[in-house]
Order: structure tokens, then C-alpha cells, then sequence
């Protein structure tokens, strides 16, 4: 007898909330650092659901003009305790409020079955997506109760280093562990290997000088640049390193030799000691630079460790929860190791077990960023059976 494929569990209604909503939410401009017009819609749509949203006080430390959001459901509502601690029973959802810059006003367009920007320009389902998921996931959790309680995360300035996650204090948590939809690749792919990060800011100090007439006595910050970009590798190194220059900026004038000219750079890489020995090598080659005869410049350095990578062991409860979960909802579990990082990385960092899955979204960061009115479906079927096996999983109570 052939086994039938599960049968979703998102009704008609919540299908209709879960699109618009996201719509919606697309609609409303949040690039990094400026949060509070999306973090608003979230607080007003948990509170018309009579759940009480915490706001934390990460925005100054995180550039942005709101904090994080925390909300707490349990499970046997409306009797339960908003501040229940049942350890080991309760599930932590995650998803980021900001995006990248926009390119043009997002006016969401639903052709051939999917979500895109009718202008040129991104659509914002990174992370929108999972907002939009995780909302009507409340709505039902609301209506039909939870095997477990459930923490509802929305972070701000995930996009700049993961600055949100970073300033938020994971001790505040009552669960156990927790999953992120923030990974732009097919449903059932879980990243258990995420990379190191590192940003570099190189700034050369040459001398001005006239172009035409005493280019001579100048010393051109833009040539050392040039120079130390020329001697770099660039791009994949290997399967777990990449490098990339991702700004330069200098000079005054085409008629006048650069003062002065800064570059931005960062360097990932899966392994911890080769992004600290790419880096090594990236400062190295900046000062070689500066300090060719035909540069002679002096260089200032910077370099940050932005957020930490992780490897996850496969056999863990949270990969486990994740597997079954993608199971029951007829997705193949595929373990993937990732070149991006997410809130998992600032999480794990602080010792809370995350796991970052992926959301279904095709080309994030992109004009042509899409996803499939499906995809939203099968997330949040996805999110409902992370909740189902969290509570088969749980540790046993203490006697």
C-alpha cells in the first residue's frame, strides 16, 4: 500500500491570515536600525491575541530604534502563567524584524503561486516570512492550545552582525532550546555548521598633490589600496572560507592624488583558526601595501569578530526535534553546512542550543527575492510539528 503524503494542518483561514499578513508586513520598511514600525505590527497583532510582549533594551547597543521582542504562550492557556518556567517545556521560535536596505518601495505581488516585489528591488521575506509564520502560529496556538509553551523571538539588527541577538540576554529564556527560519534555501535543509565572521576596516593616509602638475609629491591612498586589493585572494578559498571587499571609498577630486581611501572587508570561514589565519594574512597584505615604494602611505586597521560560528552534533535533542519534525510534515531532513550566519550564531554563542532552518525564500538580498505562498504553508506546518516533537522529546520531570 503506498503511504500517502501528510496532509497539512493549515486551514483555509489561516492561510488567508499567513499570506496577507505577510503582505502586509513586506509593505512596512525596516531596514536595519529602524525597526519600530514592523515591531509595532508585531506587538499589536500578539496583544490583540492577549499575549503580553516584553521589549528589551538592546536598541541603543544595537543602532536601532527599538529592542528585541520577547512574548511567552503556554501551553494550557488562558489558565496558564505567562511567567511559567516548566523546565523542559517550553520552545523557542525565532525570526529577525530587519532587512537589508531597500532598493525600491516593496509593493508584494503574488504571480505563479509566489510572493515577489512588483519593483525592483527586495522583497523583504528575509525575514518576513518568518514573522508572518510565527504570528499565525500564535493565532493557533491561541485557539487550539500547545503541547508545550512557546517563546516567540523577534530580533532587530540581524543584518548588521547580528547585533539584536548579540545584545540580548538568552538567560531571560525558559526553554530549552530553540529554531530560526532563516536560511533562504529549500524546506528540510538544517544547518549544523555555520561560519566565524570577521570585518575588517583598512583606512590609507597618503598625501595630496596635484595630478597634472606635481603628481610627484603626492602619495595615493586609492593605489595602496588597490595594490593590497590585487594581492589578495578573493572570493571561495575553499569549501568553508570566503573573503570579500565589500566597500571602497576615497579621494576628492579626479585632478588630485588620494589623500586619503578606507575599504571594508570580511572574512568567513566554517573553522575558527582558518578565519583567524585568513585574517592574519589580510592584515599582512594591507600593510605590504602601504608600504611599497610607490605607495608610502601609513595604514590604519581595525578587525572585529563579529559573531562566532558553531557546528552542531548531529545527534543533539534540538537536530533530532528538527528531523522529525520535517519528517511528519513529508520533508527530507538534509544536513547542510552554511557560508551565512543568523541569530543561532549569537544564541549558541551565549550557550542556548539553536537551530537555524531553512525557510523555502529563493534569492535573498536580491531584487528577484521570492517565495512560494506553499513555502509560507509548509513553514508554518513546520513550526506546528517543532512543537509536537519538542514535547515528545522533553526531558522527564524531576521527582
Amino acid at each position: 500500500m503506498t503511504a500517502q503524503a501528510p496532509v497539512s494542518r493549515v486551514k483555509e483561514l489561516e492561510r488567508r491570515y499567513l499570506n496577507g499578513t505577510f503582505a502586509e508586513l513586506c509593505r512596512i520598511e525596516s531596514p536595519s536600525g529602524h525597526e519600530r514600525a514592523c515591531a509595532e505590527r508585531v506587538i499589536a497583532e500578539l496583544r490583540a491575541l492577549g499575549v503580553k510582549v516584553h521589549e528589551d533594551d538592546a536598541g541603543p547597543a544595537a543602532g536601532s530604534d527599538c529592542g528585541n521582542l520577547l512574548a511567552f504562550i503556554s501551553s494550557d492557556w488562558p489558565g496558564g502563567s505567562e511567567d511559567s518556567t516548566r523546565h523542559g517545556r517550553s520552545l523557542l521560535l525565532c525570526a529577525h524584524l530587519d532587512t537589508v536596505p531597500l532598493q525600491a518601495p516593496v509593493e508584494p505581488v503574488l504571480l505563479k503561486g509566489g510572493w515577489e516585489n512588483a519593483n525592483d528591488g527586495i522583497l523583504g521575506a528575509d525575514n518576513k516570512a518568518a514573522i508572518a509564520v510565527l504570528l499565525a502560529l500564535a493565532r493557533h496556538v491561541r485557539r487550539e492550545g500547545a503541547p508545550v509553551d512557546v517563546e516567540l523571538l523577534f530580533t532587530v539588527g540581524e543584518e548588521v552582525a547580528l547585533a539584536g541577538a548579540r545584545a540580548f540576554d538568552a538567560s531571560r529564556l525558559n526553554s530549552d532550546f530553540g529554531f530560526v527560519f532563516d536560511h533562504a534555501s529549500p524546506i528540510g535543509e538544517i544547518v549544523i555548521d555555520s561560519p566565524t565572521h570577521f570585518r575588517i576596516e583598512a583606512s590609507f593616509h597618503g598625501a595630496a598633490a596635484h595630478a597634472g602638475i606635481r603628481p610627484e609629491d603626492g602619495r595615493s591612498a586609492i593605489l595602496a589600496a588597490a595594490r593590497a586589493i590585487s594581492s589578495m585572494q578573493l572570493g571561495r578559498l575553499d569549501a568553508g572560507t570566503t573573503v570579500n571587499v565589500g566597500t571602497i571609498s576615497g579621494g576628492t577630486g579626479m585632478n588630485v592624488v588620494a589623500e586619503n581611501c578606507k575599504l571594508v572587508l570580511e572574512a568567513r570561514a566554517i573553522d575558527d583558526q582558518r578565519a583567524e589565519d585568513v585574517v592574519a594574512e589580510i592584515v599582512d597584505r594591507l600593510h605590504e601595501a602601504a608600504n611599497l615604494p610607490d605607495c608610502d602611505c601609513d595604514v590604519d586597521i581595525s578587525v572585529q569578530r563579529s559573531f562566532s560560528g558553531y557546528k552542531l552534533p548531529v545527534g543533539s535533542r534540538p537536530v533530532r526535534v528538527a528531523e522529525q519534525a520535517l519528517r511528519a510534515c513529508g520533508h527530507q531532513p538534509a544536513h547542510i553546512s552554511s557560508g551565512g550566519g543568523s541569530d543561532a550564531n549569537a544564541l549558541i554563542a551565549q550557550g542556548f542550543a539553536t537551530v537555524n532552518l531553512a525557510n523555502g525564500t529563493e534569492r535573498n538580498h536580491e531584487p528577484g527575492e521570492r517565495v512560494s505562498a506553499l513555502a509560507l504553508e509548509e513553514m508554518l506546518d513546520v513550526a506546528l510539528a517543532l512543537l509536537d516533537e519538542a514535547a515528545i522529546h522533553a526531558p522527564a520531570p524531576a521527582l
